[in-house]
């Protein structure tokens, strides 16, 4: 028998995420037991860090894995709960609270999963972001509608990357859109679990955290080449890279990051930001970039996806993945240290393929830190200590791949299919 002293670390994974995470954890000292979805048993995981791996068959809830989790009480002692992909952050919450482990309760949990939750709370704390109705009131609907300039955005409430999200130009789309959602089968994806919230058109960012005993450790700062929206909906290669460091980009951001985590309440973790930027090129260059001109999009209580690990590694040694499973393993007697971190820049560019298993072979960079191996997928990550370099090295590439890779696929409107 187990010894029920001995702690656990209780991973949730709906999706195959959390390999690092895993393999840290044991590399701690500390037991991992994952639960997952029955139909993700033949992904690659990293079973020989793995205590115990539990499967839930059928189509996972929130009820499913509490028993799940509930068994795993009977015979380990519990002493963390950990949500690796964002649709599990407050499914992990609820375990937390029904097996009374400490950590992140559950209406903590929903301002970094549900969009409308994260909305309230950053009004409550004063942080600038799109207006924005719940799609549960018509009479608010319409006075929003009323009050505001099209274009809006529909968003589900859960969700991640920019699945399911419509840009919508005329009150006429909007209640066709609402009652489409209202005659789906599966009242979760009806329109009271969306909400509508104007456009602001600009320059993305991301900003990723660490965070132990309330305060920020690690941050860095990242913009997209374009939206995540208009590259999922009209395809193209994505591009991120590190801003420069001491930029007034980079203090405006993060101060916002600052704001934004201590109002909502997070104490120790790892957090993915998105703030837009609404000022051309121009005049941000002519005029200097201000705090007003940064709206807050959304925040998960995860680590980046997209290789955003990867693309942080590269910039500064650090393992967001690695360095997580360390935060959650501290305690007071052995609280976490933040590692040395280079000042580095990192860079990342990938696209969807025409071929299934493209090459990059004749891309032979030597600040190439990482290339992506997934089917339909091409990707490549890069590390310098040169700004420059990196900016460089992304706008060859980006029509590199446009040329030698690049594909469009429709964009995916829900996750069901996965889930």
């Amino acid at each position: 028998m187990t010894n029920a002293l001995e702690p656990t670390i209780l991973c949730i994974a709906s999706f195959f995420k959390g390999n690092d995470f895993i393999r840290e954890c044991k590399s701690q000292g500390a037991s991992v037991v994952l639960l997952t979805r029955e139909k993700l048993l033949k992904e690659d995981w990293a079973r020989d860090s793995l205590a115990d791996l539990i499967a839930i068959p059928g189509k996972t809830s929130v009820q499913s894995y509490l028993a799940a989790a509930t068994h795993v009480a009977r015979y380990r002692r519990i002493s963390s709960v950990v949500a690796l992909e964002e649709y599990d952050i407050v499914t992990a919450a609820h375990v937390r609270e029904h097996l009374c482990v400490p950590g992140m309760g559950t209406t903590t949990a929903r301002y970094f999963q549900d969009k409308l939750a994260m909305r309230t709370k950053a009004d409550a704390v004063g942080i600038r972001q799109p207006e924005f109705v719940t799609l549960a009131n018509y009479e608010s609907i319409s006075e929003f509608m009323k009050r505001t300039s099209p274009p809006w955005m529909l968003k589900p409430r859960i969700g991640a990357s920019s699945m399911g999200i419509k840009k919508l130009w005329a009150p006429e789309e909007v209640w066709t859109s609402m009652a489409e959602l209202d005659a789906r089968p599966a009242f979760h994806e009806t329109a009271p679990f969306h909400l509508l919230e104007q456009y602001i058109p600009g320059v993305v960012y991301h900003v990723d955290s660490l965070v132990a005993r309330s305060k920020i450790l690690f941050a860095s700062v990242e913009r997209y080449g374009a939206p995540p929206f208009e590259v999922s909906q009209f395809g193209g290669v994505n591009l991120s890279h590190t801003v420069k460091h001491g930029s007034q980009e980079e203090r405006v951001l993060l101060a916002l990051n600052k704001k934004l985590l201590a109002g909502f309440g997070l104490e120790r973790g790892v957090t993915h930001a998105e703030f837009i930027r609404t000022d051309s090129q121009e005049r941000a260059k002519s005029n200097g970039i201000r705090g007003d001109q940064f709206h807050f999009l959304e925040v998960a209580a995860r680590v980046g996806g997209a290789y955003t690990a990867d693309t942080i590694c590269a910039a500064s040694g650090l393992k967001p993945w690695r360095e997580w499973a360390k935060i959650e393993l501290a305690t007071a007697e052995r609280p976490y240290v933040l590692p040395a971190v280079r000042q580095g820049y990192g860079g990342l560019v990938v696209s969807l393929a025409r071929q299934e298993h493209p090459s990059t072979a004749t891309y032979t960079e030597p600040e190439i830190t990482y290339r992506v191996s997934k089917p339909w997928h091409v990707g490549l990550v890069v590390g310098s200590l040169d700004y420059d370099r990196i900016i460089d090295l992304l706008s060859q590439y980006a029509g590199r791949f446009s040329k030698d890779f690049t594909a469009i696929a429709p964009p995916e409107e829900t996750p069901e299919q996965y889930l």
